[in-house]
């Protein structure tokens, strides 16, 4: 960022983007975990394709694994989606003492899981991401002034 002083709607965008990341990041963690017991949120709808995901192993681990754990094994996107909103939120805080880049790192964050959401996710999730990413751009733009 240069060196005069930056907008506090700089900052408001970069909070308000970082809480998009974290609500749904923190939703998708929550419903996985519930799903180790009674699975019914991020699941299959037919019964049949989660006992066949679970009676089958995953090529790669050599049969270590089947596809249901590595499918719940998928809470690392929440901990990734997490950490972007984490940080997100940390620059909007810190908004005077940005590292250069970092508003720029979070839009560029933000525009692959949006390309990760239109192409594979519904559409809840690629709403609240396309708005979080937005924010982070328009903070973005904003820093460049």
């Amino acid at each position: 960022m240069s060196p005069k002083t930056p907008s506090p709607i700089i900052a408001i965008l970069l909070i308000l983007g970082g809480a998009v990341f974290g609500v749904l990041g923190g939703l998708h963690a929550i419903y996985t975990l519930l799903d180790l017991r009674n699975p019914r949120r991020l699941v299959p709808v037919a019964p049949s394709v989660a006992h066949a995901m679970a009676n089958s192993a995953v090529r790669l681990s050599g049969g270590a694994t089947d596809m249901w754990r590595a499918w719940i094994a998928l809470i690392s996107h929440s901990l990734g989606v997490l950490l972007c909103a984490a940080l997100a939120i940390w620059a909007g805080a810190r908004i005077r003492m940005l590292p250069v880049g970092i508003v720029a790192a979070l839009t560029l964050i933000g525009c692959v899981y949006l390309a990760l959401a239109l192409r594979y996710w519904f559409r809840v999730p690629a709403i609240g991401i396309a708005i979080g990413t937005g924010c982070f751009a328009a903070a973005w733009v904003l820093s460049l002034r």
